[in-house]
């Protein structure tokens, strides 16, 4: 018997039910654009699905050409709940959602618990939401893969980027930063704070702040090492929930972002 992290948001977050979760997921990708070529890393949001998700699906929605391709998702998320200093990796084999289980990558979990900032730690994971929100999307477009979670915490942008080069490896290996932007202002003012934001993503900045996205911490070590490698980024989409499914006096902001 495996031993498996249980979904904790499906309900609130997403839809419980398989068959209504899966429709739904399936007609925010059907709804996205499917032009562009395939992305080796995404960065995405984290929010409820009827807030984030239709922002989301304009990055997931590349991968269904190159599907067959793809075996193995390393996904890095902030941790909102428990202070933590490094990134950690879960004990579990397995994470679970409504629509069935995907196995973790044991072998390259065990290359990366050898650095220094890598720790196995379940209690980021418990409760977290910035890994799970995507499960539903991932295993609609990809169907069958492994997966490296990773929730992430204080860690400078060289020590994020040592992780990611660790499990990098070729096209079979895709890469998720679960991030959201802004969080909380008015409309408008959003708008500036995240258009703001994604020049600096633009520009390879990794000094990204908690106000701007509370994913900085995997989303500036990303950067780090993608500037290295002389990648290239692509705004996807960049929106608020006051454009998606909520009022304009308190908003939270999504962007996703290719990088090839």
């Amino acid at each position: 018997m495996i031993t498996a992290r249980k979904p904790v948001i499906a309900g609130t977050f997403y839809p419980a039910q398989p068959e209504r979760l899966a429709g739904s997921v399936r007609a925010m990708l059907d709804a996205a654009s499917a032009s562009g070529s395939s992305p080796k890393v995404l960065i995405a949001p984290h929010a409820g699905h009827i807030y984030s998700g239709p922002v989301a699906a304009s990055g997931y929605r590349l991968w269904e050409a190159d599907k067959d391709h793809i075996s193995r998702v390393v996904l890095l998320g902030p941790s909102h709940r428990v202070w933590l200093r490094g990134l950690a990796l879960p004990s579990v084999q397995a994470f679970l959602s409504p629509l069935g289980a995907v196995m973790i990558d044991q072998a390259a979990c065990a290359r990366i618990r050898e650095l220094p900032q890598v720790t196995v730690n379940d209690a980021p994971h418990a409760q977290e939401h910035s890994l799970e929100v995507h499960l539903p999307f991932l295993q609609t477009v990809l169907g069958e893969f492994t997966l490296v979670p990773l929730v992430v915490g204080e860690t400078s942008p060289g020590e994020v980027a040592e992780v990611l080069d660790a499990l990098w490896g070729g096209d079979e290996t895709r890469i998720v930063i679960s991030s959201d932007l802004s969080h909380f202002h008015p409309y408008e003012e959003a708008k500036r704070i995240d258009g703001n934001t994604t020049r600096r993503i633009e520009d390879f900045c990794t000094d990204l702040l908690g106000e701007e996205a509370c994913g900085h911490h995997p989303i500036n070590g990303l950067l780090h090492t993608a500037a290295a490698r002389g990648m290239s980024i692509a705004t996807l989409d960049l929106r608020n929930s006051g454009d998606t499914a909520g009022d304009r006096e308190r908003v939270v902001g999504y962007g996703t972002y290719a990088l090839q």
